[in-house]
C-alpha cells in the first residue's frame, strides 16, 4: 500500500465525522436559509415545489437581502464581535500569567495546577451562571463583603451589566486559553533564558525577545478557542448581561423559538458561520503556503 493511500485511510475517519456533524447540517441550515416563512411545521415551505406540473427549486433571497439592509441584524454582529474580541483578550491577559507560572511550576506540582484550571468544567455550565448570579446581585455575596468592609455605602448595580457579562464569559471560556498557552509554554527550552541572563539581558526583555514569541502559536490557538464559541454565546448574555446585549446568539433564539422565522434565523447561522470560517481558512492557507516556501 502506497503512502498516499495509507495516509488517507488515517484521514477517512475524521473526513467522515466532519462530513456528518459538520457538513451535513451546515447544509441543511443552508438551504432553510433559501426557504419562505409558511405556518405548520416545520415553519418553511420546502425548496422544491411542484409548480404548473413540473418539479422547480424555489430559491427566497429576501431574508439575506433582509440582512443586508436592517441595521438591527448587523449591530447584533458588530456587538457580538466585539464582546467576543474583548472577551477573548481580558482571557489572554488573565490566562497568560497562569499557564506560564503552571509551566515554570515543578514538575510534580504541574498536573493538579492544570487540575485545578480544568476543575470548574466538571459542574454544571448552567450551575456556575446562577452562581455568579448569587454573587453580583444587590443583596449577593460581594455588595455583602463590600458593604461589611465599609468600602460602599449602597449596594452596587453589578447584575445585568456588561461588567457581569464579560466577567461571565471570560470565567467560563478561561481554560481554553490557558490550556493552549500551557502546552506553548511548557515546551520551550530553559536554556534559552539562560543564555539571556548569561548574555545581561534583564527578564523582561528575555520575555519580550524568547518566551512571548515562542508562545505566538498558543496564543493564537486560545484566542480563536475563546473567539470563536463566544461570538454565538446565548446563555451568558441572557442571564448576566444587560437588556441592550443583543448578541446575535439572543437574536437568534428570538428568530427561531418566538417570532419561528427559521429561513431568517437559518440565513442568520450562516452567515456567522461563513464569516468566522473563511478567515481562519484564509489564513491556514496563507499560513501553509509560506511554510511550503
Amino acid at each position: 500500500m502506497s503512502a498516499a493511500r495509507r495516509r488517507l485511510l488515517v484521514l477517512l475517519l475524521p473526513l467522515l465525522w466532519m462530513a456528518v456533524f459538520f457538513l451535513a447540517p451546515f447544509a441543511i441550515v443552508l438551504s432553510i436559509a433559501f426557504a419562505e416563512a409558511a405556518e405548520g411545521l416545520p415553519p418553511y415551505a420546502p425548496l422544491l415545489r411542484w409548480v404548473d406540473g413540473a418539479l422547480t427549486l424555489q430559491l427566497n433571497f429576501q431574508n439575506l437581502a433582509l440582512l443586508a439592509e436592517d441595521s438591527y441584524y448587523l449591530d447584533a454582529y458588530l456587538l457580538s464581535l466585539r464582546v467576543a474580541a474583548i472577551s477573548a483578550l481580558l482571557c489572554l491577559l488573565v490566562g497568560y500569567p497562569m499557564a506560564l507560572a503552571i509551566a515554570r511550576a515543578p514538575e510534580r506540582w504541574r498536573v493538579p495546577l492544570l487540575l485545578l484550571v480544568i476543575l470548574p468544567f466538571w459542574t454544571s455550565f448552567l450551575l456556575r451562571i446562577t452562581a455568579w448570579i448569587g454573587i453580583l446581585q444587590d443583596q449577593g455575596w460581594l455588595n455583602g463583603l463590600l458593604l461589611a468592609l465599609g468600602v460602599i455605602e449602597a449596594p452596587l448595580q453589578l447584575l445585568y451589566t456588561e461588567f457581569a457579562m464579560y466577567l461571565g464569559i471570560t470565567y467560563c471560556y478561561l481554560p481554553f486559553m490557558v490550556l493552549p498557552l500551557y502546552a506553548s509554554l511548557v515546551k520551550q527550552d530553559p536554556a534559552l533564558l539562560d543564555a539571556a541572563a548569561d548574555l545581561g539581558a534583564p527578564p523582561w526583555r528575555s520575555f519580550l525577545t524568547i518566551t512571548l514569541p515562542l508562545s505566538l502559536p498558543g496564543i493564537v490557538a486560545g484566542f480563536l478557542l475563546v473567539f470563536i464559541p463566544a461570538v454565538g454565546e446565548f446563555v451568558i448574555p441572557e442571564l448576566l448581561g444587560g437588556p441592550g446585549a443583543q448578541l446575535i446568539g439572543r437574536v437568534l433564539w428570538t428568530e427561531f423559538f418566538q417570532n419561528r422565522d427559521w429561513p431568517l434565523a437559518s440565513a442568520l447561522a450562516s452567515v456567522l458561520l461563513l464569516a468566522l470560517v473563511l478567515p481562519i481558512a484564509l489564513f491556514q492557507w496563507r499560513f501553509a503556503g509560506e511554510r511550503r516556501r
